[in-house]
């Protein structure tokens, strides 16, 4: 009584649908009519009734043709009646949108991990060719609105996971603008909050979990793929310098220059179930782009995690940065970045590095040296030397800013992805 009661709400009024049914039904009479009279197989009599076996092939053809068309015409209304109720406002043809969700569905499974602006603008690119997509974003901010937040609200920050959110969501543009959205009331309580950290902060105390809050973000958004904090623990992040010192929180760490070494606090946070899992679900892992010390490393300290990704069956590799971050990583080369990361783990958890080769435009790289950020040199034959294997491109985006073309950095890890999958077969 159920499924019919389902059934029968077809037919209520006002959902444009019985009129291209009954077409769909009157076509399908017509065209059996018409293959009943072309194929003689009713009695002799009524083909003489309408002129004989000649004219009835006549008027079969031009019934079973007419009762094509009229099924052709009500299919297509129907189907373009249901598309317009589900997905009004869309300017594409149907056949193209689906063709696109089914490549996408059918896409790499893409486990990316880092945080900052580098991992959502490599998301932008993923995209657009997998819906298959799941992303490890860093919690150890304490500036800021997510600083803030946590301060006040007790909520793990927000703000990585919030930008991961906005680059994954379909109406990106619009979506990106609402969530990043900062008020500028300088006197007021949310001068400096950005309107997507207050919305995951007001469902994490609805629902009572930061986790599940980011899960209900997803179905807001209706984002492809899953966005994942390495843990539900509260941590700080801290470093060690190399003169002895010792630093408090990642706004600190990121200028503190002469790191030796970061860790947690505490150090051995339990990592989300459901993050490690993705790690083996995956078939490609990616780690950064994003800051060294404030946004690869946290996550790769997590040990759950660590260990998921030396397990994993994946292709994994390492996508470094284009520009060195001031204060974090002055001078160095993208060997200097691998080198880093192995002294934090103690053995690789990738195969292969993605370095840019690529030269930001003279106005770009100015404005940026003047910031003391420098270029990252893609010292590729020490990077061998180090046993991983480099995969040197020229990535770099043609905007006002030095960093990866989301398109062009996509392309090369699902085409090292698709690869490597076809050789292991």
């Amino acid at each position: 009584m159920r499924n019919l009661r389902r059934f029968l709400r077809w037919l209520y009024p006002g959902m444009r649908i019985k009129r291209w049914a009954a077409l769909i039904i009157l076509g399908l009479a017509l065209a059996s009519l018409g293959t009943l009279l072309v194929a003689n197989l009713f009695a002799y009599e009524l083909a003489a009734r309408v002129g004989g076996p000649w004219a009835a092939s006549f008027w079969g053809t031009l019934a079973s043709v007419s009762g094509v068309a009229f099924i052709i015409a009500g299919v297509r209304g129907l189907v373009r009646s249901i598309a317009s109720a589900i997905k009004p406002h869309s300017e594409d043809k149907l056949a193209d949108v689906v063709w696109r969700q089914r490549r996408r569905d059918s896409g790499l499974k893409v486990l990316v991990l880092g945080g900052g602006t580098g991992l959502s603008t490599m998301l932008r690119g993923l995209k657009y060719a997998s819906s298959n997509l799941a992303a490890i974003v860093a919690v150890s901010d304490d500036g800021g609105s997510s600083g803030r937040l946590r301060d006040d609200l007790g909520v793990l920050p927000p703000g990585d996971i919030r930008n991961c959110l906005a680059a994954l969501a379909d109406a990106e543009d619009l979506m990106s603008r609402l969530l990043q959205y900062r008020f500028a009331d300088q006197s007021g309580e949310l001068s400096g909050h950005s309107l997507g950290n207050l919305l995951i902060a007001a469902l994490t105390e609805i629902t009572g979990d930061f986790d599940e809050a980011v899960r209900q973000m997803h179905e807001i958004l209706a984002i492809r793929g899953r966005v994942f904090p390495p843990t539900l623990t509260h941590v700080t992040l801290c470093a060690e310098l190399a003169d002895g010192t010792h630093v408090r929180g990642e706004t600190a760490v990121s200028t503190a220059g002469n790191v030796s070494r970061v860790y947690l606090d505490p150090e051995t946070p339990v990592a989300l179930p459901e993050a490690v899992e993705a790690i083996y679900e995956a078939q490609l892992v990616v780690i950064g782009p994003g800051s060294l010390y404030t946004s690869i490393i946290p996550n790769l300290l997590v040990p759950d995690l660590a260990r998921a990704l030396r397990e994993t069956s994946a292709v994994r590799a390492y996508v470094c940065n284009v520009m060195t971050q001031p204060g974090e990583t002055d001078g160095f080369t993208a060997s200097d970045h691998l080198a880093a990361i192995e002294r934090h783990l103690g053995e690789p958890v990738f195969e292969f590095i993605v370095v840019n080769d690529g030269r930001p435009d003279q106005s770009v790289m100015h404005r940026y040296l003047a910031e003391g950020a420098q270029f990252v040199k893609p010292d590729v034959q020490r990077i061998a030397k180090m046993g991983y294997v480099p995969i040197r491109r020229n990535l770099i985006s043609r905007d006002n800013w030095a960093r990866h073309d989301p398109s062009k950095l996509s392309r090369t890890l699902l085409g090292l992805a698709e690869h490597e999958l076809a050789v292991a077969i």
